[in-house]
């Protein structure tokens, strides 16, 4: 998973070794493959004179399936080019960083997420407290602006279990890699386990533009966002 080392890594080479329908694995990619909201990423890949169009990429017992469209003439053990579509990636890179500085300013726990490219929403259990919504977008684009750095750092899931205020998500668990958990650190405001893709720093974002809150039931609080093209 390239992209667990470099959000950024845009091609690579690698080798192909399961085909099942069209489905193909391959030895290592940078394709981030569908999870905790945030969509699979989409691309081609070239081999040889062929190049296959990737409409998704998704997890599959356990490894990256890279979803093609049309038929395939591939073969296993086969040196193949990835290129992911930067568009799509990048602005879900911003997206999903956003959602961070959204958890840092709201102090409950995620109750889900979905991230796409026009818009993405969050979802808090706020329970019986309060937050004046009103503040929210002046609050995330002054964080944007402060340029918080984003960085990364690996710690066993014992140690995780003996910081279990780390953990914000209650829908979905932290990705564990043999024993081992990812956190993403974006400044000193926010710090909590991801498998996703980010930014190099938070004004990359651009502009956070509110676009609603929603109450979908006693323990669900949804907020509508969209960052600038």
């Amino acid at each position: 998973m390239l992209f667990l080392q470099d959000s950024y890594i845009k091609e690579f080479n690698s080798t192909i070794t399961q085909i099942i329908d069209n489905k193909v694995y391959l030895e290592e990619t940078a394709f981030y493959a569908k999870s905790g909201g945030q969509p699979g990423d989409q691309g081609i890949l070239n081999a040889g004179e062929e190049t296959y169009k990737i409409i998704d990429t998704i997890k599959n017992d356990g490894k990256i399936a890279h979803l093609i469209e049309g038929d395939l003439n591939l073969n296993i053990g086969q040196v193949i080019h990835g290129k992911i579509d930067w568009n799509l990636r990048y602005r879900y890179m911003r997206m999903h960083s956003t959602m961070h500085l959204l958890c840092s300013i709201l102090p409950f726990y995620v109750t889900g997420g979905q991230i796409s490219f026009e818009k993405s929403r969050i979802d808090f259990d706020l329970g019986e407290g309060k937050y004046d919504i009103d503040f929210l977008q002046d609050q995330v684009n002054e964080l944007i602006e402060e340029d918080h750095q984003v960085s990364y750092k690996w710690i066993t899931t014992e140690e995780l279990a003996t910081q279990p205020e780390l953990v914000r998500t209650l829908s979905v668990q932290p990705p564990n890699i043999s024993g081992q958990i990812r956190l993403v650190k974006i400044g000193s405001v926010d710090l909590q386990p991801c498998g996703g893709t980010h930014i190099h720093n938070t004004k990359e974002i651009g502009k956070f533009h509110f676009i609603k809150y929603e109450s979908k039931g006693k323990k669900n609080k949804r907020i509508h966002f969209t960052v600038n093209e």
